[in-house]
């Protein structure tokens, strides 16, 4: 849709589609709030004035893009689906950890800006992240309740605050991860261990 509502033809949707890339792209090196509309604009070969006709502002461009990357968490969200027993199990939560680590390297720049725009405050961007991540802590929190009401899970774990806890570990590696690597633990070391605690939290047993 355009900023009036109308729908858009094949070359307008490229257009925008090329204005959100290289939103995208200038997050790498700016910040949101040095980010200026000629700068996209430029970016593409274009004016200021096309950027307005698909955004009110830079704001609501990068907010675009943050519900675009929130909605690829869908797909990894089905490696919960399953059950989680033996094996297959642990091997589930090794490629969530693993995904979730290569989905934050793929768009680092929007998930920066949207967590550092939800954490001062915009209501806008919490509510796209909690939405985002709510896809996954919603199934882990089932699936800890599952393994809480078979007795495998302590009686002293919440299911939805153990999931939020394993959510916001996999989000805070997964965005440091390089430091930590640049400590000698190595991104292999770094998911084996993230997806032990993920196994044994939300099924109560060791792999």
């Amino acid at each position: 849709m355009s900023i009036d509502g109308r729908r858009l033809g094949r070359r307008a949707q490229l257009t925008r589609r090329r204005l959100l890339d290289a939103t995208a792209e200038l997050l790498a090196t700016t910040s949101i709030l040095d980010l200026a509309v000629v700068d996209i604009a430029r970016r593409v070969g274009s004016s200021p004035a096309t950027f307005y006709q698909y955004f009110r502002d830079v704001e609501e461009a990068v907010l675009t893009l943050s519900e675009e990357v929130g909605d690829e968490l869908h797909e990894l969200a089905g490696l919960l689906e399953s059950p989680w027993r033996g094996a297959t199990g642990l091997e589930a939560a090794r490629s969530l950890v693993d995904g979730f680590i290569d989905y934050w390297d793929r768009h680092r720049a929007v998930l920066r800006t949207r967590n550092l725009a939800a954490q001062e405050g915009d209501r806008r961007f919490r509510l796209v992240r909690n939405r985002a991540l709510g896809v996954i802590t919603n199934r882990l929190s089932d699936k800890i309740a599952e393994a809480k009401a078979a007795g495998r899970v302590s009686d002293g774990i919440t299911p939805y605050a153990a999931a939020g806890a394993l959510v916001a570990m996999m989000e805070r590696m997964a965005a440091y991860h390089f430091e930590f690597e640049g400590r000698g633990v190595s991104r292999d070391a770094m998911v084996e261990t993230m997806a032990h605690i993920v196994h044994q939290t939300v099924t109560g047993r060791r792999a």
